[in-house]
């Protein structure tokens, strides 16, 4: 074989792997012959050690586990039990000094991948290893096609075990099997598009289309074709009948996403089709019947569009039927490390390389970051992160460069000693002012939306609205 054919070789699939035996030479033998393979491996002496090992957090399971067949009272069948009932996709691979014919076939009809005997060659196991790697590697791809052509996008870049984000499935769940209105608000990059997909995928409408618009990327005077289409001749260039996106949702869901972005002609026309469950296409004198369930989203606070007069009032009403507000990535940093290696997982299979985690150094500076762009940017970070990684482990260094949140960065420095002034000072005055200062900086930083300031600084809107007269601030 020549050099440049060495070169082009592909590398061996490397895992996690688990290796189960009551024999220290065993054991230490298996990971020496392993590691070099350049999987990680983890050993344990005992049936119940795997057991605990195994236990664990589903997404922490090895992917391939080499066990001896006897070990005390939990030996490798039990271990394959184990693995199977808990559904971990573990690829189990049974090894014995006692091989009979009928041990052989039970560890096969329970599922193990392959049952060896000992002793066996270093070639041998590996082998075995690498097609149980790209089994497992094979069936995480086939599943994970089978959610994504089964749209169940509520468990990719929606995970989240925070509070917020178990109230945001909940709701879904509620919602989605009612014909009801839904406005989803939340920051751009938090998946707005993704929770309307899961309330229709969770319908009954599943079988029939989604349909999706982003308001604010069709020209205005483009905007009404498009919801509702037009007939030949009604404009220049209208050289054939064309179909709305309203009909092509017909039975299905329409997502009108940004639909702040709207122009005020153009919420009255919606507002009717909503009202009357009937469009009539541009240039056209018939109606026609829709049945669509209208899902809407924005990174606006219509609420304040409406006080001042740039939203509608009665078409808010009727998109505001049920809000599912999403938090902003800061809001739920304990989401962090599940959302890191869910991309994780992803990347590794897009890039054919497989990374066995984030250092702690990395993972430092991620929490420490504000995530404006929330999950989209978590999202493209972690790709930037893996297309630049030199190692298996993505380092501080492999990141791109983020900006630290003000609050964490002051935790970090020393508290500065307040210097109090002889002659004393006018408390109440003090605080008027300081109060006054962080408020008009949260209203600032919101943009003057108030809603928006409002959950800044940790309190009620009415709270705020409140503490805006008191200070003379309600004014514009």
């Amino acid at each position: 074989m020549s050099a440049s054919e060495a070169k082009a070789k592909p590398r061996p699939r490397s895992g996690r792997v688990l290796v189960a035996d009551d024999e220290q030479s065993m054991r230490e033998f298996l990971a020496i012959c392993l590691r070099r393979e350049g999987h990680e491996v983890s050993v344990v002496s005992s049936g119940e050690e795997a057991l605990s090992v195994l236990s664990g957090r589903a997404e922490h399971a090895p992917d391939v586990l080499v066990t001896d067949l006897k070990m005390g009272d939990i030996g490798g069948l039990e271990l394959l039990s184990a693995v199977k009932a808990r559904e971990l996709g573990t690829e189990v691979i049974v090894v014995t000094a006692y091989a009979t014919p009928e041990t052989a076939i039970a560890a096969m009809k329970q599922g193990a991948y392959d049952y060896l005997t000992k002793p066996f060659k270093v070639d041998e196991i590996s082998a075995v290893i690498a097609r149980a790697l790209e089994k497992r590697a094979l069936v995480a791809e086939n599943t994970a096609l089978r959610e994504q052509i089964s749209g169940r996008h509520r468990l990719a870049s929606l995970l989240g075990k925070s509070p917020a984000m178990q109230r945001v499935f909940q709701l879904i769940e509620k919602v989605s099997k009612t014909r009801t209105n839904v406005l989803i608000t939340g920051e751009s990059g938090t998946g707005k598009e993704l929770v309307a997909r899961a309330l229709h995928t969770e319908s009954g409408r599943a079988a029939a289309p989604f349909v999706a618009l982003n308001c604010g990327a069709v020209p205005d005077e483009l905007m009404e074709s498009e919801l509702f289409g037009h007939v030949k001749g009604a404009f220049t260039g209208a050289g054939a009948d064309k179909q709305g996106l309203f009909q092509e949702a017909e039975g299905g869901t329409f997502f009108l996403d940004e639909i702040g972005e709207l122009s005020m002609s153009l919420q009255v026309k919606l507002l009717r089709a909503i009202q009357e469950r009937r469009i009539k296409p541009v240039g056209g004198t018939r109606e026609a019947a829709i049945d669509v369930r209208l899902v809407a989203a924005t990174n606006r606070e219509l609420e304040e569009e409406v006080e001042r007069g740039a939203f509608r009032e009665d078409l808010y009403y009727r998109l505001n039927v049920i809000e599912i507000r999403l938090p902003p990535l800061r809001q739920r940093r304990e989401d962090l490390p599940l959302l890191v290696d869910h991309f994780l997982k992803r990347f590794s299979a897009e890039q054919g390389r497989s990374f066995s985690g984030i250092s702690r150094e990395a993972m430092k500076r991620l929490e420490g970051h504000d995530f404006p762009g929330n999950v989209r940017e978590l999202e493209n970070i972690i790709e930037h992160a893996c297309t630049l990684a030199s190692d298996d482990e993505i380092t501080a260094g492999d990141l791109p460069a983020l900006r630290q949140s003000a609050k964490l960065a002051a935790a970090d420095e020393p508290a500065a000693e307040a210097a109090f002034p002889d002659e004393g000072i006018a408390l109440e005055r003090v605080l008027y002012d300081y109060e006054r200062q962080i408020i008009e900086q949260a209203l600032d930083k919101a943009g003057g939306v108030r809603k928006r300031a409002a959950q800044l600084l940790g309190i009620s809107f009415r709270s705020l609205r409140y503490r805006l007269a008191k200070l003379g601030l309600d004014e514009g």
